[in-house]
Formats: C-alpha cells, sequence, structure tokens
C-alpha cells in the first residue's frame, strides 16, 4: 500500500510552507508529524495548559481526518522543556484526551523545541485497526 498524506484544511497553509505532511498513512498505520501547542496563527500561549489542550486538539484535528479517534493512538512520545515543571499537569490533560488501554507512551525532556515558547510538542502513531 503506498504512503498518502493527511492534511487537515486547517494544516494546509502550514504544511505546504514547511514541505510536510501532519500525517502520513502507511500499511496500517498513521504517523503524526510532531505537533506543538500554537492557535491557528501560529501563537503560542504562555499558559502551559492552554498548550497542552491545544496539542491534544490538534492530533484530534489530523486523526479525525483520517476518519480515527484518539483510541486509535497506539504509541505518542512527548518532548517536554522543563519536563519536571509541569509533567503533573501534562499528565493530567492526557488522561482527559486518552482512554485505557493507554497508548506505549515516552515523555523526554529536551533544551528547546523549533515554535518559541512552545515547552512541548507531542508525536503520535495510530492504528487504522482501531476502526475495524
Amino acid at each position: 500500500m503506498p504512503k498518502r498524506a493527511i492534511i487537515p484544511a486547517e494544516f494546509k497553509q502550514a504544511a505546504e510552507a514547511l514541505n510536510m505532511s501532519p500525517g502520513i498513512l502507511s500499511g496500517d498505520h498513521l504517523f503524526l508529524t510532531g505537533t506543538a501547542g500554537g492557535d491557528a496563527q501560529g501563537q503560542i500561549s504562555p499558559d502551559p495548559e492552554a498548550q497542552f489542550r491545544r496539542v491534544f486538539d490538534k492530533v484530534a484535528l489530523v486523526l479525525h481526518a483520517a476518519d480515527l479517534e484518539m483510541d486509535a493512538i497506539v504509541e505518542m512520545t512527548s518532548y517536554h522543556v522543563g519536563l519536571r515543571d509541569h509533567f503533573d499537569l501534562f499528565d493530567a490533560v492526557r488522561l482527559e484526551y486518552l482512554n485505557a488501554p493507554y497508548p506505549a507512551w515516552t515523555a523526554v525532556e529536551v533544551a528547546g523545541l523549533r515554535r518559541e515558547g512552545a515547552i512541548v510538542e507531542l508525536r503520535v502513531v495510530a492504528s487504522l485497526a482501531a476502526n475495524g
């Protein structure tokens, strides 16, 4: 099966400007590009909770464009600037979006992210088998 880009309308301009796909369908999985908590205009809130919610909402947009729900996520990697400062809050928000059985998860502390002011970036892999 050839790979296919998943580009929700909300991400079309950014995808074209960055020459990337928000998601790639390959085989039985959807691989999502890492996403930070910026809004539609690319603005990053200084509020960690707002960033965390925006990250999960953006992941949901890409999943929905592939007719998947959050329960399709099988693996996630989160990259954090100041991980210990906000891990508990991130985890609480994560649990509002995800249900058991929870995806495999690796949380990594990093020195910085591409988006100025971003404190988290989330990358996920989802299974198409979750649909059916």
